[in-house]
């Protein structure tokens, strides 16, 4: 069984070659077609795809920031449970709030509220 080549032979010699660049750019394609499929496999998984590797690791990080806000939600709950538990079995802590927070006082006292802050002084208040 003889071999059969077909050759196809133009009277323009750019065409010529052209024809073989573009024929030897299709034979290296075909020698390393596994290797092309595979590349393409692994960018699609990889980047493209809704369950990618960066999508993995998008959701990584955003499961860890949900975890922490987890622990500080836990730890306040923690803290306010224990305040809740001290004002039902402590009248007291009623007063104590109301003072500290909300700067209420009795009939006889009066409440000063001392600041750090230094206090900044506008041109108008200078000029007069």
């Amino acid at each position: 069984m003889e071999k059969c080549e077909i050759k196809i032979v133009s009277l323009h010699p750019k065409i010529n070659f052209k024809m073989t660049r573009i024929r030897l750019f299709l034979d290296q394609l075909i020698h390393y077609k596994y290797h092309i499929t595979v590349c393409l496999g692994l960018t699609l998984v990889g980047f493209a795809d809704e369950y990618s590797f960066m999508n993995r690791l998008k959701l990584d990080m955003q499961i860890s920031e949900m975890e922490e806000e987890i622990e500080r939600y836990s730890a306040q709950n923690e803290k306010d449970i224990k305040v809740l538990q001290e004002l039902r079995h402590n009248p007291a802590a009623y007063e104590k709030i109301a003072r500290e927070r909300y700067f209420m006082k009795t009939e006889d006292e009066d409440i000063f509220v001392l600041s750090d802050d230094k206090k900044t002084t506008t041109k108008d208040e200078t000029d007069e």
